[in-house]
């Protein structure tokens, strides 16, 4: 009877003890094929990176992290199917990614109703973190340590119209939800200056031929070309306006630092600009091994995406920061933890110092990106400024 008892108490221990140990489930997800691909891809290899280093120190928790891996492609419908399957079959605690504004704001629904964290970590859209405040809901589970297209867009103006002194600027956007929200946002910073864009012009992912957007905007008179776009479709407008023997220069979102926009473009490219949380450059002991990590474990010398790969490492140091300090894989106890960080994360892109509140889910702040400049196929910072000083180490001020 005694010996029954010892093997059952046992078996109980054991299976403790194995629920103890088991994996930490946190949801992966962006387009890893397509046009948005070179973002999806960096984003994903600096999520692995980080997760690798945190399951090499023991992981979480005394458990380590899983993560279940899933490409959106992109598209919007994808991405609500997936975040439903990571949802209800994987059983993830917490999920990173999101590239696309669009598919952000169709997926990430499931998860604010399920009451699991995204940390977005690439995704720009001015109304991302912010689909589901509260009073209208009880509380709000998206994060974000990505730079806000009001932050972008108001750095656009500035460097085009204060800085520049372009006076008759031509906006040309995609037609995605990312596209049409930015412009609307860069258009907005300009009327703040009273400057009121001399062409709107729009276009489709896939398309390949700027010739007539081109030709309204040089007709209306612009001196500068202002965009929100992907990469592949930037580099058509490049390459247009070489086509034309137009060259005006061009400043726009974060995306004119894509691998698909700078290979495309080629030399057409050099001189775009575009504001950086990161820009591929060793100027603190974190961004050195940060860099030398990723070309190393995944064989590159530039990084396809710099802004994705080191967004997306952050992301799961400050998500594992918060899990720690919760104690638990509770979303409701995550999200608390996040909103009232104890300890300061030191990430590539800057030290996270109480980067979010219970009103405040943005992690990056208007005072942490500078300005890169593509030159001879890379991002350079556009001006002395953006890697003097304090900009090497960004902390969020308090409110």
């Amino acid at each position: 009877m005694k010996l029954g008892l010892s093997m059952a108490m046992a078996a109980m221990l054991y299976a403790g003890s194995a629920l103890a140990a088991e994996p930490i489930k946190i949801g992966l997800s962006g387009p890893f094929t397509g046009g948005s691909s070179s973002m999806g891809v960096s984003m994903r290899d600096g999520v692995k990176l980080a997760v690798g280093e945190i399951n090499k120190a023991g992981g979480v928790l005394g458990r380590q992290i899983q993560l279940v891996e899933r490409d959106d492609e992109a598209k919007n419908e994808l991405g609500v199917q997936i975040a439903q399957e990571l949802i209800n079959k994987e059983g993830v605690v917490a999920t990173v990614g999101f590239i696309n504004t669009g598919v952000a704001l169709a997926a990430q629904r499931f998860y604010q109703e399920a009451e699991i964290p995204v940390m977005n970590n690439v995704a720009t859209g001015s109304v991302v973190a912010k689909q589901f405040l509260p009073p209208e809901h009880k509380a709000n589970f998206i994060f974000r340590n990505a730079a806000n297209d009001t932050i972008q867009s108001s750095m656009i103006a500035e460097e085009a119209v204060k800085r520049q002194g372009f006076k008759k600027p031509a906006i040309l956007a995609d037609s995605t939800n990312y596209g049409q929200l930015g412009k609307t946002d860069l258009t907005n910073a300009l009327a703040k200056m009273s400057i009121t864009p001399v062409a709107t012009e729009k276009f489709n992912i896939g398309d390949t031929d700027m010739t007539a957007q081109l030709l309204r905007a040089k007709e209306a008179g612009a001196d500068v070309i202002l965009t929100y776009a992907i990469g592949p479709e930037l580099a058509q407008i490049a390459n247009g306006m070489a086509k034309l023997g137009w060259k005006v220069p061009m400043i726009g979102s974060w995306t004119l630092s894509m691998a698909s926009f700078i290979d495309t473009a080629g030399a057409n490219g050099d001189g775009a600009m575009m504001p950086q949380t990161f820009i591929q450059l060793p100027t603190t002991a974190k961004r050195k091994a940060f860099i030398e990590g990723y070309q190393k474990a995944y064989g590159v010398d530039r990084i396809p995406s710099p802004v994705s790969a080191a967004q997306g490492y952050d992301s799961v140091y400050l998500l594992a920061a918060a899990i720690k300090q919760a104690g638990s894989t509770d979303g409701r106890k995550i999200k608390d933890a996040l909103e009232n960080l104890n300890e300061k994360v030191e990430g590539v892109v800057t030290i996270y110092d109480k980067p979010f509140s219970a009103t405040d889910h943005e992690a990056i702040s208007s005072n942490i990106p500078v300005f890169g400049l593509v030159k001879g196929g890379r991002v350079v910072p556009a001006h002395p400024e953006d890697i003097e000083g304090d900009k090497a180490v960004r902390i969020k001020p308090k409110a």
